[in-house]
């Protein structure tokens, strides 16, 4: 059976059983406080909770799914997979453990024929906390499953939690006993003796209590929710390898084609080498969930959720070199996964131009990293050989680290390439430093966590809200309000007196609070009590609540007291203008430059913006002059800008475009300018007509990462403030050039051409003075010992260029036969350099050019290295110079010994 039939049964089996059919969320994960969707109950976290009513009583999805915690173990194991598809199907306050558990046999153990998946029930067995009679009856007397296959187990190993206070319960956990060729046999209260051979399939989830404050599982059990809930999971690439009689899931049909892809590359024939199995198994992993994550609109960064793809790629390429393949690999690869994915996605096929564009540049500039880190390392290797004075040569663990962390070189090569030239590596001083980024990472990712504590204050206010918070700013500026929740430094408080920081979360509210790229309202809320607060932020840290963050100047506020709610209505207006600037500049980009340039993000402040957009290029100038004339164009003619509330599925069925990631509701709202002509899903303020805005100015536009541009632009005041400064620099330079307004750029560009040109004269006219002094200086070389020596201040030169060709002249005329070293140094835009050359007599005699460097640069101030034959270095203090060639001469005094 197909992978992407196996899933489609899934589908239809809950289908049938009156489950909502909830499509998979992109594996960029809706929740901020993780990088990627990394299970299939991500998207059903808030339900789960409690913090939102679910939409429906029971959904079934197959979600995509991203880990790399444990990426080291791809293609050692058989069940570990970066990308992976999670079966789920879920209850909130629906059925509960007996009907899981009946749906969870009877798919599993209906034959084929009957739309199961065909296993053999005998071979089932679950695991089940100790304590879980309910399960267990269930099991037994309601299934009749062997109490024998049943592992009852303690709440360490067989319970669930979100490792604060909250939701928690226990799990049955089922597993398929692959037969004797996989292990040995499960004794002793065990499912996992050994092997492969007890594989576990499918976990069930009971949401079953309110756990209290405690650390790992030890922690009291408060009491029973008043809505349990359901959340399972099933791997689908384990049940694929299953059904599909494979050892393991690199071998289904939906990844092994790579693998079959690299045979044919390498000439290497899997199962033949447990290594090369390996690195077989990491390509066609990594090339598929690298696909997979830039389909959901990911791009290579060096931070987030870009580096983790980045890394995905670079192990793919690393491991296609091991395997003995020199050549670009992913044009042959990421085709052929395309092709085993596109009956679950069809969506692969469609946007593979763009997929395939960002997959083929990183491979691309990785190679090139692999060029430079090569040239780095092979400096690295030639400065241990250097330091190692006859004994073992070792390249430090710190160097390994640079290389691996600033360059992206992997660990493996560095070994590899090392040991190519007879040097070892400090590999535990390396392991060391990755150690202790880990536990950075881990710190970082703890406070992560702990900032979902710290929105339980938030929750509770929301909990006890009748209602969510009445959004009223569409409309309305000022609004009579109650004070229904505040909080103090974090904590719920009664009441607050002046001065104070506060939280204050009103019934109802016309501020905006600050989402989908539009900065929050600001203003005051009045209180009859005489209070007042000045209201600087406005959040929504849950689902519902808007709190108003701001300052309390007089009287005291406490819960319950009436008041006004006053926004500054000049701000909102000029943010509203930004905000539907926004939503033209996004049309006429796509009209103008192509519908694949979606929106990444976007700013929209007092008469301000900054839109983030996804492109493989720049955006030319002239490009962006007609986007600038096309909004201004359609601005002028005051269409009318509408909004609408409507089902999501309408919504799309229109044409409204969605900002990518974004999570939405079953209902949205379309915000329309000029009735087609610009539609998105936006709850944000607007202008009721384009004729509001005034003027829109383009400042200028420019990358911020890989694959995403940024434009910045003027609205309304200003820009019209910036056409009139710009009006009034082109008098200016028309004036000084004696020209007209169009023939400014090409007089500008003739000055800035023939200033080049002189500046390039200039630079060999010095460079030819500055080389003529070459005679006389190889002519007037001392003689220390044995060795002849130059020293020289060239004073002011351009760049170390200079100094370099003097100091390689000066080498060329002593020849290679005598010992011979040449210093120069001189200054450059203030900052002293040096460099030093020595030819083959005195690196015989072992007088090497980056040790007289590196003490003439600390002389200087600063540091420097090179090869022993050129070395160069540089420092703050001009005024050493002349300390710093003396150093030179000194240096290779004492290098001889005299």
């Amino acid at each position: 059976m197909r992978t992407a039939d196996i899933r489609q049964r899934w589908l239809d089996y809950f289908r049938s059983k009156d489950h909502e059919i909830v499509p998979s969320v992109p594996l960029v994960s809706p929740d901020p406080s993780i990088l990627f969707t990394i299970a299939g109950m991500v998207p059903f976290i808030p339900y789960i909770l409690g913090t939102e009513t679910a939409p429906w009583p029971r959904a079934a999805s197959v979600q995509k799914c991203i880990r790399t915690n444990d990426i080291e173990n791809v293609g050692r194991t058989t069940r570990h997979g970066t990308f992976f598809q999670m079966n789920g199907n879920f209850s909130f306050g629906d059925y509960f453990k007996r009907e899981a558990i009946d749906f969870a046999w009877e798919l599993l153990t209906t034959a084929q024929a009957d739309g199961g998946y065909g296993l053999d029930g005998d071979r089932l067995w679950v695991t089940l906390w100790e304590q879980d009679a309910e399960a267990y009856d269930a099991l037994t007397q309601g299934i009749g499953l062997d109490p024998k296959h049943i592992v009852r187990l303690p709440r360490e190993e067989n319970f669930w939690d979100t490792g604060q206070p909250g939701p928690a319960g226990p799990c049955a956990e089922w597993h398929y006993d692959r037969g004797p060729a996989y292990g040995p046999e499960a004794e002793g209260g065990t499912v996992d003796p050994g092997g492969d051979r007890y594989l576990e399939i499918w976990n069930l989830v009971f949401d079953q209590f309110v756990r209290g404050e405690g650390q790992g599982k030890n922690y009291p059990l408060l009491g029973e929710l008043d809505h349990k809930s359901i959340d399972t999971g099933a791997g689908l690439e384990r049940i694929a390898y299953l059904l599909q009689g494979k050892e393991n899931l690199y071998e289904i049909d939906e990844v092994y084609p790579v693998i079959a892809t690299v045979e044919e590359m390498t000439g290497k024939r899997y199962g033949a080498n447990g290594e090369d199995d390996v690195r077989m198994r990491v390509v066609a992993d990594h090339v598929r969930s690298a696909m997979m994550v830039i389909g959901d609109g990911v791009r290579p960064a060096n931070e987030g959720r870009g580096y983790v793809l980045r890394r995905l790629i670079r192990r793919a390429v690393r491991a296609v070199r091991l395997l003995g393949v020199d050549d670009v690999a992913l044009p042959s690869l990421l085709p052929v996964s395309k092709d085993a994915m596109k009956a679950s996605y069809p969506e692969l096929e469609t946007d593979f131009a763009r997929i395939s564009d960002v997959a083929y540049g990183e491979e691309d500039a990785f190679r090139r990293t692999l060029a430079a880190g090569t040239t780095i390392l092979d400096t690295a290797v030639a400065r241990a050989k250097d330091q190692a004075h006859g004994g073992a040569v070792v390249l430090g663990g710190d160097e390994a680290f640079a290389l691996h962390d600033t360059y992206g070189f992997p660990i493996d090569l560095t070994l590899e390439m090392a040991a190519e030239q007879g040097v070892q590596v400090d590999e535990q001083a390396f392991r060391d430093l990755m150690t202790a980024q880990k536990e950075r990472a881990r710190a970082d990712a703890l406070a992560k966590k702990t900032g979902h504590a710290d929105l339980r204050a938030y929750e509770s206010l929301s909990k006890d809200l009748t209602s969510p918070v009445e959004f009223l700013g569409y409309t309305d500026a000022q609004a009579a309000v109650n004070v229904v929740g505040l909080l103090v430094d974090g904590v719920s408080a009664p009441a607050a007196t002046a001065p104070a920081d506060v939280e204050i979360v009103l019934d109802r509210t016309p501020f905006y609070a600050e989402a989908g790229g539009q900065l929050a309202d600001q203003g005051t809320i009045a209180l009859d009590s005489g209070a007042v607060v000045e209201v600087d932020d406005v959040q929504r840290p849950v689902a519902g609540l808007s709190v108003h963050r701001g300052r309390l100047t007089e009287g005291t506020v406490s819960l319950g007291d009436p008041g006004t709610a006053s926004i500054d209505t000049g701000r909102r207006v000029a943010i509203s203008r930004a905000h539907s600037a926004t939503h033209m500049i996004h049309k006429a980009l796509h009209e103008l430059v192509g519908s694949d340039r979606t929106q990444a993000g976007s700013e929209n402040a007092p008469s301000r913006i900054r839109f983030d957009f996804r492109s493989p290029a720049a955006v030319p100038a002239s490009a962006l002059s007609e986007i600038e004339e096309r909004v201004n164009t359609r601005l002028t003619e005051n269409l009318e800008v509408i909004d609408a509330t409507m089902p999501l599925a309408d919504a799309r069925a229109m044409g409204a475009m969605a900002l990518f990631g974004e999570k939405y509701g079953e209902n949205v709202r379309v915000v329309s300018i000029g009735g087609e002509w610009s539609r998105e899903l936006c709850g944000g303020t607007h202008v009721r007509a384009t004729g509001e805005l005034g003027r829109v100015a383009l400042l200028g536009e420019s990358s911020i990462g890989s694959g995403v541009r940024r434009v910045d632009a003027l609205v309304g005041d200003g820009a019209y403030g910036f056409h009139a400064k710009e009006h009034a620099l082109v008098g200016q330079l028309t004036g000084m050039l004696n020209a007209r307004p169009e023939e400014l750029t090409d007089r500008v560009g003739s000055l800035m051409s023939r200033l080049k040109d002189t500046e390039k004269e200039l630079a060999t006219l010095r460079q030819g003075q500055l080389l003529a002094t070459a005679g006389n200086l190889a002519a007037e070389a001392q003689t220390v010992g044995t060795v002849r020596v130059v020293t020289h201040d060239a004073g002011e030169v351009a760049s170390a260029d200079d100094l370099r060709a003097l100091v390689l002249d000066v080498r060329g005329r002593l020849g290679e036969a005598d010992p011979a070293v040449v210093a120069v140094a001189g200054v450059a835009n203030g900052r002293p350099l040096v460099v030093v050359a020595t030819n083959a007599g005195a690196r015989d005699a072992g007088l090497r050019a980056g040790d007289f460097v590196k003490a003439a640069a600390k002389t200087l101030g600063g540091g420097g290295g090179g090869k022993p034959d050129l070395a160069q270095g540089g420092g703050s203090d001009a005024t050493a110079v002349p300390m710093a060639l003396q150093g030179v001469t000194n240096g290779v005094r004492e290098s001889i010994g005299e």
